[in-house]
C-alpha cells in the first residue's frame, strides 16, 4: 500500500497544499494572496483570513490532482513554526481537525528544515537528490542562515545573520527605489540590464560566519539621499545600475562567508534554499561557485523556492517513515532556531 503525504504550508501568505506518494510528488497547489501588494508588506490578519478562504480548496484541488481520496491518506504533515502566527493557526488547526476526523497520523514540520529538503522532492524516484552530509545556504525575506545537513533530522546552523536577511535587503532597497512589492523580483530583472560595478556599497566585517545586511542598506540609503540631492530624476535614471550593483553586493556577502563555512566544514554537495534562492544572479553566482570549489551545486527549481507544501510533504515523509508524530496538543509557533 502506498505511503500518501499530505502537505500543508501556510506560514506567511502563501496557502499550498501538496501530495507526495511513496516519496513522489504527486500535486502541489499553491493560492498567492494579490490584497498585501497595496500596502508593501504582509498584513497579518489580512493573511490569516485568506488562509482561511483559500485552505479548504487548495486541499481538495491537491488531491483531485493526485488522484487520491481522503480515505488514502497516510498521515497530515503541516508546518508548524516559525512565520505569521495567525497564519500558522489556520493550517495546524485545519491538520488537526483533519487528522482528527480520518483518524490517522500528524506531522509537525519545522518551516526552515522544509526549505532546507526541498531539494529531495522527486518527481520520480531515478531523480536525484543531495548525498548527506551536505550545505545549504539558506536564503529568504527572514531568514540567512548557512546550515550542514548530517540527515534529515539533524541539521546544525553554523552561520546566520545577525540583524536583516538578505531578502529583507532586497525588498526594502526595492521600496525606497519606487519598486512594487515583492522588491526582489523587481530588483533580479533591472539587474540584468545594469552595471554591477556602477556604485559601490559597504560589506559588513562581521566575526564567523554570521551575516549582517544593515549596513549595506543603510549604505544604499544614503547613495541614493546624497545624488538625489542634485538629480531629483536620479533613481529613475539609474535603476539598472542600482539594481545591478545592489545585488551584486549582496551574492559577494553571501558567498564570502558560504566559502569560509566550506573551508571549516568541508561537504562534497552545497544546496541553496528559501525564496532568494529564485533570483537569476544568485543561482548563477551559486553554481559558478560550486564548479570553482569543486563540489557539486543542488540549485532548487523556482516552483520549490518559494514557500510550498511539496517540501512539507517531503519533509513530512521522512518523519513519517522514522514514526516521528505530533501530539495534538502541541501549538504553532512563530519563532525558532533550528
Amino acid at each position: 500500500m502506498s505511503v500518501n503525504i499530505l502537505g500543508i504550508e501556510s506560514s506567511c501568505d502563501d496557502t499550498s497544499a501538496a501530495v507526495i506518494s511513496d516519496g513522489c510528488l504527486k500535486s502541489n497547489i499553491i493560492a498567492s494572496q494579490k490584497v498585501h501588494e497595496a500596502y508593501g508588506g504582509v498584513v497579518p490578519e489580512l493573511a490569516s483570513r485568506a488562509h482561511q478562504q483559500n485552505i479548504v480548496p487548495v486541499v481538495s484541488e491537491a488531491l483531485r490532482q493526485a488522484g487520491i481520496g481522503m480515505s488514502d491518506i497516510s498521515a497530515i504533515a503541516f508546518t508548524r513554526g516559525p512565520g505569521l502566527l495567525g497564519s500558522l493557526l489556520v493550517g495546524t488547526s485545519f491538520a488537526k481537525g483533519m487528522s482528527i476526523g480520518l483518524n490517522i497520523p500528524l506531522v509537525d514540520v519545522n518551516h526552515l528544515h522544509a526549505h532546507v529538503l526541498s531539494h529531495f522532492v522527486r518527481k520520480s524516484p531515478d531523480d536525484e537528490v543531495p548525498e548527506f552530509p551536505f550545505m545549504c545556504l539558506l536564503i529568504s525575506g527572514g531568514n540567512s542562515q548557512i546550515v550542514v545537513a548530517s540527515s534529515p533530522s539533524d541539521m546544525r546552523i553554523v552561520g546566520k545573520t545577525i540583524d536583516d536577511a538578505a531578502g529583507e535587503a532586497f525588498d526594502k532597497c526595492a521600496k525606497v527605489m519606487g519598486l512594487p512589492y515583492p522588491g526582489g523580483p523587481h530588483i533580479d530583472r533591472l539587474a540584468s540590464a545594469g552595471n554591477p560595478k556602477a556604485f559601490r556599497f559597504s560589506k559588513p566585517h562581521i566575526p564567523e560566519l554570521d551575516y549582517s545586511f544593515s549596513g549595506l542598506k543603510t549604505s544604499f540609503l544614503y547613495t541614493l539621499r546624497d545624488n538625489l540631492k542634485d538629480n531629483p530624476s536620479f533613481i529613475e535614471d539609474n535603476k539598472e545600475d542600482l539594481a545591478a550593483s545592489l545585488q551584486s553586493t549582496i551574492i559577494d556577502i553571501l558567498l564570502d562567508k558560504l566559502s569560509k563555512a566550506l573551508d571549516r566544514y568541508p561537504v562534497e554537495h552545497v544546496a541553496i534554499g528559501g525564496g532568494v534562492s529564485a533570483n537569476s544572479g544568485v543561482r548563477n553566482a551559486v553554481d559558478e561557485f560550486c564548479r570553482r570549489k569543486g563540489v557539486k551545486a543542488w540549485i532548487p527549481e523556482r516552483a520549490f523556492t518559494t514557500d510550498n507544501a511539496a517540501m512539507v510533504a517531503a519533509a513530512g515523509y521522512f518523519k513519517y517513515l522514522d514514526k516521528k508524530f505530533c501530539d495534538l496538543s502541541l501549538p504553532p509557533y512563530s519563532r525558532v532556531s533550528m
